[in-house]
């Protein structure tokens, strides 16, 4: 009876290993996923729409853009830069502990003028087919700001020119300047839950919707 309780205790220390062994790589796994492959975020403001909504939870390709230091930023595979009409996630400039979403309007040494609403880069009207406009009257930059009126401005050094679609209501390049490539953390390519918080119901219609 002695080897038989020996036993079942070698079995049970061996299945508890397991299980442990199982999650310690299940979790590893998971923070290498999130790290270095794709991540979620939720959309907490109205600076994308109409294409983003407050409450959509959707995921970023952070393989896209190479593999980088999650310590200091550096690329150490590049593979692919951020490209003009692309929607990405970038660590916020002003407040490094907030992740901001927009869309790329100019890259690397780009022209970037917004002449009354109007955003041309390098000289050349910018498509404004996923664009919206809350407030019809053009503000003078005394007032404004750079909202209705911005530049010319020449994008830096590795660097992008970043703007919500939300154009009238959307904190972003035109106010803080350009995002560094190293604080870019990917694009966003797909909304897996939406969530109307002001309805209390689930958007059904936006699940799977692609977001360009």
């Amino acid at each position: 009876m002695q080897k038989v309780k020996s036993d079942v205790k070698k079995d049970w220390k061996a299945t508890t290993r397991e299980y442990v062994e199982a999650i310690v790589i299940a979790f590893v796994l998971a923070m290498l996923i999130r790290t270095f492959v794709v991540q979620a975020f939720k959309i907490p403001s109205g600076s994308m729409k109409p294409n983003l909504l407050i409450g959509d939870h959707i995921l970023v390709n952070k393989f896209i853009y190479g593999i980088k230091n999650p310590f200091t930023g550096s690329t150490l595979i590049p593979i692919e830069k951020p490209e003009r009409g692309e929607v990405v996630v970038f660590i916020y400039p002003v407040d490094r502990d907030k992740d901001f979403i927009k869309r790329v309007v100019g890259i690397e040494g780009d022209c970037v003028q917004i002449v009354n609403k109007k955003v041309h880069v390098n000289g050349q009207p910018m498509p404004d087919n996923y664009t919206m406009h809350t407030d019809g009257e053009v503000l003078p930059s005394a007032i404004g700001g750079p909202r209705d009126n911005f530049g010319p401005y020449i994008v830096p050094k590795n660097s992008i020119f970043v703007m919500g679609d939300n154009r009238d209501q959307s904190y972003d390049s035109r106010f803080w300047g350009p995002v560094n490539l190293k604080d870019v953390k990917g694009k966003a390519f797909i909304v897996y839950w939406s969530w109307d918080s002001e309805n209390f119901g689930v958007r059904w219609k936006r699940f799977g919707k692609t977001i360009h």
